[in-house]
């Protein structure tokens, strides 16, 4: 008996008209890539924008330390008790995007057998045909909670990186469940992108709905979807309220906070382009645009997966000649800069016989 359970059978198995329609599995597990389970949050306010329904679970059993997360009981509406174990559920959003859907992972970390629930999540995407993985996290790091964090994305697939403007991952230390996730996604060739968002340390535990909203307003971004992440605005103030207060009865957190928050600001400010800059990226943004045919990241996920169907050696080939180009563009330039300076010397050159001739007609 297998671990991914499908409740209302198999992706292959439904009606054509209620298969997902080339889905984006998004995945939040609490636990250490979830600080203040600030990842899990977002994408339950998610969950709240499209008509849901559960495709999957995963069988708690074999997976966790029930020592250590333990089920809950409650009474139903008849008073009877009522067993919630900790599981893992696959939901999927229908969204209002044309022939793509979102399907949603969320539960806890699981304790044991990482490369077993990893594959799992694996067999999931596939059978229910993903475009692509999005981890989803938070964690704890130097950031006031007085701002608004900055969230980030990176992936280790090369061209998927420079296709989305994403960054490759530079962490090195111990991981989770979702950092053996990643490595699996690249094993079956399935594109993965790590979503984050940082977390003020000092809060301990305590939520912080300003990272929550982040992440939304980044997938948002994304996705182009809209994800409520304008709903946060009161949970936001509220824990705005209780953290400013917590702060104010200690000097010394006080004076920390400050120092966070002029190196949050001179950080920012430092990041903001200049008015040529900010043209320049506009022009660059509508000629890609215009070329692409205004693609989101869905698309560009599917138009990636499709030229990546080559075989092996004619992408490589591919590979190699974009290389070349990129290689023969540099050396044009250098060759243009060269030509450009020396054309700046012999000016130069030039204005200075031009001054000596004429301080020797002023000497004579």
């Amino acid at each position: 008996m297998t671990e991914l359970n499908w409740l209302n059978g198999e992706p292959a198995e439904r009606q054509q008209g209620h298969r997902p329609q080339r889905p984006i599995l998004l995945v939040a597990l609490e636990g250490w890539f979830d600080a203040a389970n600030v990842a899990t949050k977002a994408l339950q306010v998610l969950k709240q924008s499209w008509p849901i329904e559960t495709l999957a679970t995963i069988d708690p059993d074999g997976f966790y330390d029930f020592t250590q997360q333990r089920p809950t009981v409650a009474l139903d509406d008849h008073e009877e008790p009522q067993l919630t174990w900790p599981t893992s559920e696959f939901v999927l959003l229908r969204t209002t995007r044309v022939h793509s859907d979102l399907v949603t992972l969320t539960g806890v970390e699981p304790h044991l057998r990482w490369n077993t629930y990893a594959k799992l999540v694996i067999e999931a995407a596939l059978e229910l045909d993903c475009v692509g993985v999005v981890t989803v996290g938070a964690t704890a790091d130097a950031v006031p909670h007085t701002r608004n964090p900055v969230a980030f994305a990176s992936t280790t697939h090369k061209q998927l990186a420079s296709r989305l403007g994403l960054s490759t991952p530079q962490y090195q230390g111990i991981t989770g469940v979702v950092g053996v996730l990643q490595a699996a996604l690249d094993e079956h060739d399935l594109f993965g992108v790590s979503l984050r968002v940082p977390v003020p340390y000092y809060l301990g535990n305590a939520y912080h709905p300003r990272s929550t909203a982040a992440l939304l307003r980044y997938l948002e971004h994304i996705l182009g979807l809209p994800t409520n992440a304008s709903t946060m605005n009161p949970e936001i103030e509220h824990w705005q309220r209780l953290h400013d207060a917590a702060v104010q009865n200690d000097p010394e957190a006080r004076s920390f906070v400050r120092a966070l928050e002029a190196d949050f600001d001179r950080r920012t400010e430092a990041s903001i382009p200049s008015g040529e800059d900010l043209a320049g990226e506009f022009e660059r943004f509508l000629r890609e645009q215009d070329a692409a045919g205004g693609r989101g990241f869905v698309d560009e996920l599917e138009a990636l997966s499709a030229e990546l169907g080559l075989d092996d050696d004619e992408a490589e080939r591919i590979g190699d000649l974009d290389t070349d180009d990129d290689d023969e563009r540099r050396d044009d330039r250098d060759d243009q800069d060269d030509q450009d300076d020396q054309d700046d010397q012999d000016d130069q050159d030039d204005q200075d016989d031009q001054d000596d001739h004429d301080d020797h007609d002023d000497e004579r």
